[in-house]
């Protein structure tokens, strides 16, 4: 029978029911464990999946990889879209009975750590407070849209918004549309964008590499022949987990392996684009990786279009009726789209966060992000992170990356359980630790090579990306080592004079 959701008291809360919190809580029930609530803010599950729709949205990793292991599915296309992503993770709520346990709606504000109990009190946007002896952020590093303060912005006459805030009620067609920003959203609606608009104007602030996307949609003797022989979708997982770390080996470790990655690059690039003009703007300046790489078929075919036109220059001011760039330039447009990504570089800001002795995680992460394995921050007792610091990747599948994590909670848990302690926290040597070899490992890394992304902060220091092979990671993540924790005890409050 499952637990009221108006309980004040759970084992384990978890914040967010995107892909991190859906697949732990699942786990949870695995491990027999049923004492446990879902918040999430929004009003619906799905995180980055639920909340980007714009026309195009799919997923650049092959979906047998990208999909958990323990809830295989059988997808239309080699590469799934928004849609079945998001229907996925319905089928994954709706097979485990996870809908009960999930308060939509439910914002998590504050997290305080009550020193006298080992517990963690959760405050929520509505003021309500919970109290859990387990708290696991799976809020993810991509959640909250960036817009660029552009002067004038607010003058614009016409419609504008974020990618990740799709304007379904704005028809585009016979608009000229102005889009800012060549991430990886961009790379996908553009070409959609194209089709319909009577201009397409792309703001480009730097060239990304793109690469071709191989996809296709299944064929019905394909996905019959992986219904009845499940096997050969794990060989399908374990042939693409194969690739991407080929391509990482290239981020991580060879630069001899990134330049041969490069030249296929360029010799495609070229294939795509015979203008030469057309081609030097298509041209990175920085190292391959060192941004993300970006995959796709449509995008240099639809940068040659006589309706598209890519602009170098930065936009300097929004207009009434348009944009002006850098060097003066004005053009007319009649809608603006922003594809300039997400808030990534202060995790947890929207949550204040107090641990032991009322350390603030703010205060600890000020220079950037502390951890132990991306996971769990000294003075922090039983708080996880789920796509926490360190943990993201250049190449390869983040549920891959999930698995382990998920499989170090719940053995944190069972540990605790095992030696009845109320709590445990990592200890500061072995988070000093970590850190000092994400540092020395991440300056053989592309995404330290000199250029500004999302991967690094204004210093270049690497706080989002794992800086070695995925294999290496779950050899550590999927053990939970309790040596690497100390107990936490109660604090016997001091007796009244």
């Amino acid at each position: 029978m499952v637990e009221g959701l108006g309980s004040a008291e759970w084992d384990v809360a978890i914040i967010g029911a995107g892909f991190g919190g859906l697949g732990l809580a699942a786990r949870l029930l695995d491990a027999g464990r049923e004492r446990f609530v879902v918040l999430e803010a929004g009003q619906d599950i799905g995180g980055t999946w639920r909340d980007n729709t714009y026309p195009g949205a799919a997923c650049d990793v092959p979906s047998h990889l990208y999909s958990y292991s323990f809830f295989p599915a059988t997808w239309p296309r080699r590469f799934a879209g928004q849609p079945e992503i998001l229907a996925y993770l319905r089928r994954l709520a709706d097979a485990y009975g996870l809908w009960p346990r999930i308060r939509l709606g439910a914002d998590v504000v504050r997290l305080d750590f009550d020193e006298t109990s080992c517990t963690w009190q959760v405050g929520l946007a509505s003021g309500e407070t919970l109290r859990a002896k387990v708290v696991v952020s799976a809020v993810g590093q991509l959640q909250r849209p960036r817009v660029p303060a552009l002067p004038g912005l607010e003058s614009f006459s016409g419609p504008s918004w974020h990618s990740a805030r799709w304007r379904h009620d704005v028809d585009l067609r016979g608009l000229r549309v102005g889009v800012v920003g060549t991430g990886a959203s961009a790379i996908q609606f553009v070409p959609e964008v194209a089709k319909v608009a009577a201009q397409t104007v792309v703001f480009q602030r730097s060239a990304p590499y793109v690469v071709p996307k191989v996809d296709r949609a299944y064929r019905p003797a394909e996905l019959a022949l992986v219904r009845r022989v499940p096997v050969l979708r794990q060989l399908d997982r374990a042939r693409v987990y194969l690739y991407g770390e080929s391509l990482g080996l290239g981020l991580v470790r060879s630069r001899a392996w990134l330049a041969v990655l490069t030249w296929l690059w360029r010799r495609w690039m070229w294939s795509q684009v015979p203008d030469p003009a057309l081609r030097d703007a298509c041209t990175p300046d920085s190292v391959m990786g060192c941004k993300r790489i970006l995959f796709s078929n449509d995008w240099y075919r639809t940068l040659r279009r006589e309706d598209v036109v890519l602009v170098t220059e930065a936009v300097a001011e929004v207009l009434p009726g348009g944009v002006r760039t850098t060097s003066g330039r004005e053009v007319a447009l009649d809608a603006l789209i922003f594809g300039t990504g997400f808030e990534t570089t202060d995790f947890l800001s929207t949550i204040e966060v107090s641990g032991r002795g009322g350390r603030r995680l703010a205060e600890h992460w000020a220079a950037g992000p502390r951890t132990h394995l991306g996971l769990a921050s000294s003075g922090f007792p039983n708080l996880f992170f789920l796509y926490g610091p360190n943990t993201n990747l250049g190449s390869n599948s983040i549920l891959f990356m999930l698995e382990g994590q998920i499989a170090h909670v719940l053995g944190a848990l069972a540990t605790m359980e095992a030696a009845g302690l109320p709590a445990l926290e990592v200890r500061p040597e072995v988070e000093a630790e970590f850190m000092a070899w994400v540092e020395a490992q991440s300056r053989r890394t592309a995404w330290t090579s000199g250029c500004r992304s999302w991967y690094t902060t204004a210093e270049g220091r690497n706080t989002h990306n794992w800086p070695s092979f995925t294999f290496l990671y779950r050899l550590q993540a999927d053990r939970f080592d309790p040596l690497a924790y100390r107990a936490v005890l109660p604090r016997v409050p001091a007796p009244v004079a």
